[in-house]
């Protein structure tokens, strides 16, 4: 009798003891952790417009640095309570998994092979393809691209699905392929590609820097979702980080994401609607 009682009791305790490494635990979680911290680290890019680039003086600059500070407005009530570390994209996940930032926010395409290592966030933006063209030039749109069929040459960022990601939407075009972004836009500037395949986001960057220029052929394809990216296994920051996010997309902190959209792509995105949430 006595030891059954003993053993019953020894277990309470170590129920006890595991209760209380648990709240422990909870209670130094990442957002706690950022929160005494007094600032957010995000990992971003420093080298691609619109999302981070430097500007003429060296600032850091895009919609991701524009993301980023709503998250740091939603944690301490004031944006510019961030500090950004600049770091290549095959950095993003390494640099998350090792604790070097609280989250990544770097343009990055959501995948299943990648959500084994990293948890991803809701989505912020709805990336594709699309069809840049001189404004005035040969064929006013997609649809005169496509008639034209191998008469039209397609500039494109050079590997190895390039080829195939025209061809899904223009079968019989001429694909050159070019080992940089600024000679893809080369051959387009100089008459020498009819149109570019490039990202939609890359598009409207391009679109509102130079009005005059630039045309949206009007027809995009191949969608992938661009999420910000935490350490796998903090519920709480997770959550936190997404009601941030879902706030700006639809919520009270609508118009902060409605100027950064509007700064880095020139359109304005859909107002939330009141009422019955979508």
């Amino acid at each position: 009798m006595f030891k059954t009682i003993r053993v019953l009791s020894q277990a309470g305790v170590a129920l006890a003891l595991i209760a209380g490494f648990a709240n422990a635990a909870q209670a130094e979680g990442k957002l706690q952790e950022v929160l005494a911290r007094g600032k957010l680290i995000v990992g971003t890019g420093s080298t691609n417009a619109p999302w981070g680039f430097q500007d003429k003086s060296g600032k850091l600059v895009g919609f991701d640095i524009d993301l980023a500070r709503i998250l740091a407005k939603g944690l301490f009530n004031d944006p510019n309570k961030v500090e950004f570390v600049t770091q290549s994209s095959d950095a993003r996940i390494p640099n998350i998994t090792t604790g070097q930032v609280d989250i990544t926010c770097q343009a990055m395409t959501v995948t299943a092979p990648r959500a084994q290592q990293v948890a991803f966030t809701i989505p912020y933006y709805r990336e594709g393809v699309a069809v840049l063209l001189n404004k005035g030039g040969k064929y006013a749109d997609y649809a005169a691209l496509k008639a034209a069929g191998g008469s039209v040459t397609v500039s494109v960022l050079q590997n190895v699905y390039a080829k195939s990601m025209v061809h899904a939407a223009l079968p019989d075009a001429k694909v050159d392929q070019f080992d940089n972004v600024a000679l893809m836009y080369q051959a387009l500037n100089s008459r020498r590609a009819d149109a570019a395949a490039t990202d939609a986001s890359s598009l409207r960057w391009f679109m509102k820097q130079n009005p005059e220029k630039y045309a949206d052929a009007g027809y995009g394809w191949n969608p992938q979702n661009y999420s910000c990216a935490v350490k796998q296994g903090d519920a709480d920051w997770l959550q936190f980080v997404n009601t941030a996010i879902e706030q700006a997309l639809s919520g009270v902190d609508y118009d902060d994401y409605r100027k950064a959209y509007e700064t880095w792509f020139g359109v304005t995105p859909p107002a939330p609607k009141i009422g019955f949430p979508d």
